[in-house]
């Protein structure tokens, strides 16, 4: 398989980081870089993007974009398939399109049906993440753009979402 950079994308809950841990262990060479893990690197004075202020909360998850960004391209250049996992909907598809320079560039958005959302975050320890961010399953849809790979994984485990994507993602993930 060649090299590439894939997003893996959807709401919190939706199997972004399994997925992605997954998928990235099918390259000979794969990283997985979650993007979640660069906002908790900011220590002091961070903000996520449902705190206020907002303003602040929102300059900080662009920083988080573009840096995911400098290290998929990294990894790339080093001979790596990157693999991001981050939420991107709406405009921060965009943004990040055009933060990663590396190509090619593949987008998988992930969107079980909100009940299994449900069902899977009340089956997490400690992290529940569904009554905070559930308003952002309708977010995705209206605003994201309308490119990459759109999967319905209600009824699939990860290792099928895996394989699903790893089928259609070359045919009908890249973006440019």
């Amino acid at each position: 398989m060649k090299k590439a950079v894939i997003v893996i994308s959807g709401i919190p809950g939706a199997g972004k980081s399994t997925i992605s841990a997954l998928l990235a262990r099918q390259f000979e060479r794969g990283v997985h870089l979650e993007a979640e893990a660069l906002q908790r690197c900011i220590v002091s004075g961070g903000h996520w993007p449902n705190e206020a202020p907002q303003e602040e909360a929102m300059r900080q998850l662009r920083l988080r974009g573009q840096n995911v960004a400098v290290l998929a391209d990294s990894f790339f250049a080093a001979g790596f398939t990157a693999v991001v996992d981050d939420m991107v909907i709406g405009r921060r598809l965009m943004e990040l399109r055009s933060d990663v320079r590396s190509r090619p560039l593949f987008f998988v958005l992930l969107l079980p049906q909100l009940e299994v959302v449900r069902r899977r975050n009340a089956q997490r320890p400690n992290k529940d993440v569904f009554a905070v961010w559930q308003h952002l399953h309708d977010v995705t849809i209206r605003e994201t753009p309308r490119l990459g790979l759109w999967l319905d994984t209600s009824g699939q485990t990860p290792e099928e979402s895996m394989q699903h994507i790893l089928a259609r993602m070359w045919t009908e993930g890249e973006i440019v």
